[in-house]
Protein backbone atom coordinates (compact mmCIF):
# COMPACT_ATOMS: atom_id res chain seq x y z
CA UNK A 1 0.00 0.00 0.00
CA UNK A 2 1.23 3.38 -0.87
CA UNK A 3 0.58 6.53 0.48
CA UNK A 4 -1.93 8.79 -1.60
CA UNK A 5 -1.56 11.97 -3.64
CA UNK A 6 -4.89 12.36 -4.92
CA UNK A 7 -6.24 15.65 -5.96
CA UNK A 8 -8.83 16.91 -3.26
CA UNK A 9 -11.94 18.10 -5.12
CA UNK A 10 -15.47 19.73 -4.15
CA UNK A 11 -17.20 15.99 -4.69
CA UNK A 12 -14.58 14.36 -1.96
CA UNK A 13 -16.80 13.69 1.39
CA UNK A 14 -15.09 13.41 3.63
CA UNK A 15 -15.69 11.70 7.06
CA UNK A 16 -14.83 9.32 10.06
CA UNK A 17 -15.80 6.23 11.44
CA UNK A 18 -15.18 3.50 13.40
CA UNK A 19 -13.98 0.21 11.88
CA UNK A 20 -16.08 -2.64 13.26
CA UNK A 21 -15.10 -6.83 13.36
CA UNK A 22 -18.29 -8.66 12.30
CA UNK A 23 -20.28 -10.82 13.92
CA UNK A 24 -18.58 -14.30 14.95
CA UNK A 25 -19.89 -16.72 12.64
CA UNK A 26 -18.69 -20.41 11.73
CA UNK A 27 -16.14 -18.73 9.27
CA UNK A 28 -13.44 -17.05 10.61
CA UNK A 29 -13.12 -13.41 8.61
CA UNK A 30 -9.99 -11.71 8.78
CA UNK A 31 -11.43 -8.19 7.13
CA UNK A 32 -13.19 -5.32 9.33
CA UNK A 33 -15.93 -2.90 7.90
CA UNK A 34 -17.20 0.32 8.74
CA UNK A 35 -20.80 2.11 7.90
CA UNK A 36 -21.00 5.49 6.47
CA UNK A 37 -22.12 8.45 8.75
CA UNK A 38 -25.65 9.59 6.80
CA UNK A 39 -24.93 12.42 5.50
CA UNK A 40 -21.78 11.12 4.03
CA UNK A 41 -24.14 7.95 2.03
CA UNK A 42 -26.43 10.99 0.91
CA UNK A 43 -23.75 12.51 -0.79
CA UNK A 44 -23.50 9.32 -3.08
CA UNK A 45 -24.49 9.64 -6.64
CA UNK A 46 -26.91 5.93 -5.46
CA UNK A 47 -28.48 4.10 -2.80
CA UNK A 48 -26.87 0.95 -4.59
CA UNK A 49 -23.52 -0.14 -5.08
CA UNK A 50 -21.01 2.45 -5.55
CA UNK A 51 -17.55 2.32 -6.75
CA UNK A 52 -15.12 4.82 -4.44
CA UNK A 53 -11.38 5.96 -4.67
CA UNK A 54 -9.82 7.55 -2.37
CA UNK A 55 -7.62 8.04 0.88
CA UNK A 56 -8.45 6.11 4.72
CA UNK A 57 -6.57 7.43 7.12
CA UNK A 58 -4.14 8.81 4.20
CA UNK A 59 -3.58 5.29 2.58
CA UNK A 60 -4.86 5.07 -1.14
CA UNK A 61 -8.47 3.23 -0.83
CA UNK A 62 -10.43 1.93 -4.16
CA UNK A 63 -13.03 -0.23 -3.48
CA UNK A 64 -17.15 -0.82 -4.29
CA UNK A 65 -18.89 0.37 -1.50
CA UNK A 66 -22.06 -1.74 -0.23
CA UNK A 67 -25.79 -0.66 0.58
CA UNK A 68 -27.36 -1.31 3.76
CA UNK A 69 -30.62 -1.58 3.27
CA UNK A 70 -31.48 1.44 5.02
CA UNK A 71 -30.82 3.96 2.67
CA UNK A 72 -26.67 4.32 3.44
CA UNK A 73 -23.63 2.21 2.59
CA UNK A 74 -20.75 0.37 4.33
CA UNK A 75 -17.76 -0.50 3.30
CA UNK A 76 -15.65 -3.91 4.04
CA UNK A 77 -12.11 -3.47 5.29
CA UNK A 78 -9.65 -6.36 3.80
CA UNK A 79 -6.70 -6.80 6.22
CA UNK A 80 -4.09 -5.49 3.61
CA UNK A 81 -5.42 -2.17 3.69
CA UNK A 82 -6.27 -1.79 7.50
CA UNK A 83 -2.34 -3.24 8.19
CA UNK A 84 -1.00 -0.50 5.70
CA UNK A 85 -3.37 2.26 7.86
CA UNK A 86 -1.97 1.02 11.09
CA UNK A 87 -5.67 0.36 12.62
CA UNK A 88 -7.44 -2.72 13.99
CA UNK A 89 -11.02 -3.17 14.79
CA UNK A 90 -12.39 -0.31 17.68
CA UNK A 91 -10.11 2.17 15.77
CA UNK A 92 -11.72 5.77 14.27
CA UNK A 93 -10.13 5.86 10.37
CA UNK A 94 -10.55 9.27 8.75
CA UNK A 95 -11.81 8.78 4.69
CA UNK A 96 -12.03 11.24 1.92
CA UNK A 97 -14.12 9.49 -0.97
CA UNK A 98 -14.92 10.17 -4.47
CA UNK A 99 -17.38 8.02 -6.72
CA UNK A 100 -15.17 7.07 -9.67
CA UNK A 101 -15.42 8.67 -13.10
CA UNK A 102 -15.90 5.23 -14.74
CA UNK A 103 -17.43 2.04 -12.84
CA UNK A 104 -14.70 -1.21 -13.27
CA UNK A 105 -15.50 -4.25 -14.18
CA UNK A 106 -17.25 -6.75 -11.65
CA UNK A 107 -15.96 -10.16 -10.72
CA UNK A 108 -17.92 -12.24 -12.05
CA UNK A 109 -18.76 -15.41 -10.31
CA UNK A 110 -17.53 -19.12 -11.19
CA UNK A 111 -21.23 -20.53 -11.61
CA UNK A 112 -21.93 -17.32 -13.63
CA UNK A 113 -19.08 -17.08 -15.87
CA UNK A 114 -19.76 -20.84 -17.00
CA UNK A 115 -23.19 -20.12 -17.98
CA UNK A 116 -22.36 -17.36 -20.02
CA UNK A 117 -19.47 -19.23 -21.95
CA UNK A 118 -22.12 -22.01 -23.17
CA UNK A 119 -25.23 -19.67 -23.95
CA UNK A 120 -26.31 -18.47 -27.04
CA UNK A 121 -24.40 -15.70 -29.00
CA UNK A 122 -27.80 -13.51 -28.50
CA UNK A 123 -26.57 -13.71 -24.38
CA UNK A 124 -23.42 -13.11 -24.89
CA UNK A 125 -23.61 -9.82 -26.58
CA UNK A 126 -26.23 -8.64 -24.58
CA UNK A 127 -24.11 -9.16 -21.52
CA UNK A 128 -21.02 -7.23 -23.25
CA UNK A 129 -23.11 -4.64 -24.30
CA UNK A 130 -24.36 -3.53 -20.80
CA UNK A 131 -22.46 -1.45 -18.94
CA UNK A 132 -20.10 -2.45 -15.82
CA UNK A 133 -22.76 -1.20 -13.66
CA UNK A 134 -25.87 -3.08 -14.88
CA UNK A 135 -23.39 -6.40 -14.98
CA UNK A 136 -23.23 -5.86 -11.22
CA UNK A 137 -26.90 -5.42 -10.88
CA UNK A 138 -27.29 -8.93 -12.42
CA UNK A 139 -24.49 -10.38 -10.31
CA UNK A 140 -26.25 -8.91 -7.07
CA UNK A 141 -29.55 -10.49 -8.26
CA UNK A 142 -28.41 -14.07 -9.02
CA UNK A 143 -26.34 -14.03 -5.87
CA UNK A 144 -28.44 -13.01 -3.27
CA UNK A 145 -30.46 -15.93 -3.32
CA UNK A 146 -29.81 -17.75 -0.45
CA UNK A 147 -29.99 -21.31 -1.78
CA UNK A 148 -28.29 -22.96 -4.79
CA UNK A 149 -31.19 -24.17 -6.07
CA UNK A 150 -32.75 -20.51 -5.89
CA UNK A 151 -29.11 -19.12 -7.33
CA UNK A 152 -29.21 -21.15 -10.82
CA UNK A 153 -32.86 -20.44 -11.24
CA UNK A 154 -31.73 -16.51 -11.72
CA UNK A 155 -28.49 -17.74 -13.70
CA UNK A 156 -31.09 -19.65 -16.10
CA UNK A 157 -33.61 -16.82 -16.06
CA UNK A 158 -30.98 -14.02 -16.32
CA UNK A 159 -29.84 -15.74 -19.73
CA UNK A 160 -33.40 -15.81 -21.07
CA UNK A 161 -34.08 -12.04 -20.02
CA UNK A 162 -30.69 -11.01 -21.43
CA UNK A 163 -31.79 -13.13 -24.76
CA UNK A 164 -34.58 -10.67 -25.13
CA UNK A 165 -32.88 -7.68 -24.67
CA UNK A 166 -33.29 -6.76 -20.99
CA UNK A 167 -30.37 -4.64 -19.78
CA UNK A 168 -31.18 -4.84 -15.93
CA UNK A 169 -32.72 -7.34 -13.90
CA UNK A 170 -36.58 -6.92 -13.59
CA UNK A 171 -37.94 -5.50 -10.73
CA UNK A 172 -34.36 -5.75 -8.72
CA UNK A 173 -33.75 -3.44 -5.44
CA UNK A 174 -30.34 -2.43 -5.54
CA UNK A 175 -30.65 -0.52 -2.42
CA UNK A 176 -32.11 -3.44 -0.33
CA UNK A 177 -34.80 -1.10 1.14
CA UNK A 178 -37.55 -2.53 -0.20
CA UNK A 179 -36.59 -6.22 -0.45
CA UNK A 180 -33.86 -5.89 2.38
CA UNK A 181 -32.01 -8.57 0.35
CA UNK A 182 -29.18 -6.22 1.46
CA UNK A 183 -27.61 -5.57 4.82
CA UNK A 184 -24.50 -4.21 6.63
CA UNK A 185 -22.78 -7.05 8.13
CA UNK A 186 -24.10 -7.00 12.16
CA UNK A 187 -21.14 -5.86 14.37
CA UNK A 188 -19.89 -8.24 17.62
CA UNK A 189 -21.19 -6.99 20.43
CA UNK A 190 -24.10 -4.65 18.58
CA UNK A 191 -27.32 -5.40 18.11
CA UNK A 192 -29.09 -5.08 14.99
CA UNK A 193 -29.75 -1.95 13.61
CA UNK A 194 -27.72 0.34 16.16
CA UNK A 195 -24.56 2.46 15.40
CA UNK A 196 -25.77 4.51 12.91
Amino acid sequence: MKKATTTKSASTIRFSATLLRPKATAKVVSWTFLTLPRQASERLPSRGQVSVEGTMNGMALRATLEPDGEGGHWLKVDRKLRKAAGVEAGDAVALEIAPVAEEPEPKVPADVRKALASAPPKVKDAWSGITPRARRDWIQWITSGKRAETRALRIGKACDMLAKGKRRPCCFDRSGMYGKSLSCPVAEDEQSGAGR
